[in-house]
């Protein structure tokens, strides 16, 4: 008999666009990709569902289109989570070491995490994710992993990320609209930070930003840990809504023009450029100069940059960033961005595209499928040892999330 193959699914629920990557777990437990579905989203803004049905249908959408190009049915899922309702916060916990020895368990490190967590939370809202980001044990601070040293009191230091019950009871109950059900759910940063950044990268300091189309998501790494998230309410759309006005042409095209000829930064584009603009009722199309568009998108792009820095440096992270800023999401795809970026921050500044995955991985290569390919390699290292198969039963998903609960942990 067969052996039966073994499938990791992410799902990325954008305000732009539905993504979906299908992954198989290799016997050298290589992520290979192996299908795609993309679809335009509806229903959701700026990572809030605000229309049921038609966000369920745009999620089934896309997940036909996997099933189609994998070759397999899909039903369960891991849903990365993003939008304005997320929020996290920093929290410490203190224990006893309670053995006799003094020797630090892992059951002392799940009392401090547990102490850590203890918070009160207001109402409406849940925890997503407690992460840790290092520990202390007496005196001794910056300690990464403390199972097997000897101490009497033990701290750690968490990043707790907590979302609106409401917002992501409606995603999730989109997603089983669409029939299929979700396994876990991923903070988006989190999720595009497995594809995009490096250890080093993490180690040195360094501040993700994934460009939606909505919301700009940010994410502040250092020491190999999560210590600071945050989210911007102006994203990708804002620079086609930004074209259509200025230009008095309709927002489908605003998108295709901004996708063809846009440059955040007009000193790239020369003076001779030329593009053709289309009109609204049917008029006939005109010829610009392309740094038309670019003197449109430049204010906005600088927006983003100086909204993302005030909140770095309110948050005291300014002088950390010594690896730079990483840009991904399908914003980070406007020509300019990475150069306007490095001059505002000073800081080196490069675009990314997952890495790390096998199969179709050139199909992913692109910063909008950071998402989507980081959460399925965040299943695979850290939630589920053991990949979901196909046809799953209730008993193997519920392991699954007990898996989580324990990884989430340590």
């Amino acid at each position: 008999m067969a052996r039966k193959e073994r499938y990791l699914v992410g799902l990325d629920v954008g305000t732009s666009t539905v993504s979906v990557i299908v992954s198989e777990v290799m016997d050298d437990n290589q992520l290979d990709i192996i299908g795609i579905g993309l679809a335009d989203s509806k229903g959701i803004r700026r990572g809030v569902v605000n229309n049921v049905d038609s966000a369920a249908e745009a999620i089934k959408r896309a997940l036909d289109e996997a099933e189609l190009t994998a070759g397999v049915e899909i039903d369960s899922v891991y849903l990365a989570l993003s939008g304005a309702h997320v929020k996290a916060f920093n929290s410490r916990g203190v224990v006893a070491v309670a053995g006799r020895n003094r020797e630090i368990t892992r059951d002392d490190v799940s009392r401090a995490i547990e102490a850590a967590r203890a918070v009160a939370l207001p109402g409406g809202r849940e925890i997503l994710h407690v992460l840790p980001q290092d520990y202390v044990v007496d005196d001794q601070d910056g300690i990464a992993q403390p199972v097997g040293m000897t101490g009497s009191r033990l701290e750690v230091n968490v990043h707790v990320v907590t979302g609106s019950s409401s917002s992501m009871q409606n995603m999730v109950a989109c997603v089983n609209r669409a029939g299929v059900e979700v396994v876990e759910t991923v903070l988006e940063q989190l999720a595009a930070s497995e594809a995009v950044l490096t250890p080093d990268e993490k180690e040195l300091g360094v501040c993700l930003v994934d460009i939606g189309g909505g919301t700009t998501d940010f994410a502040v790494f250092e020491r190999g840990s999560l210590w600071h998230t945050g989210v911007l309410p102006v994203g990708g759309d804002h620079f086609t809504n930004d074209i259509a006005v200025g230009l008095r042409m309709p927002i489908p095209d605003a998108e295709k023009l901004k996708r063809r000829s846009g440059c955040a930064l007009s000193s790239l584009v020369a003076e001779d450029e030329q593009m053709e603009v289309a009109s609204i009722a049917g008029r006939r199309a005109r010829q610009m100069p392309r740094r038309v568009v670019s003197e449109i998108l430049q204010p906005r792009a600088e927006e983003i940059c100086h909204l993302l820095w005030d909140e770095i440096r309110r948050a005291g992270y300014e002088k950390s960033l010594n690896a730079g800023i990483v840009l991904t999401g399908g914003g980070a795809l406007l020509e300019g961005m990475a150069e306007i970026a490095e001059q505002i921050f000073d800081i080196p500044v490069r675009r990314a595209v997952p890495e790390g995955v096998g199969g179709l991985a050139d199909h992913v290569n692109s910063p909008a499928f950071a998402t989507s390919v980081g959460v399925v390699m965040r299943a695979h290292r850290h939630v589920m040892p053991e990949p979901v198969h196909a046809g799953a039963t209730a008993i193997g998903r519920l392991t699954g999330r007990l898996r989580t609960l324990f990884k989430e942990f340590f």
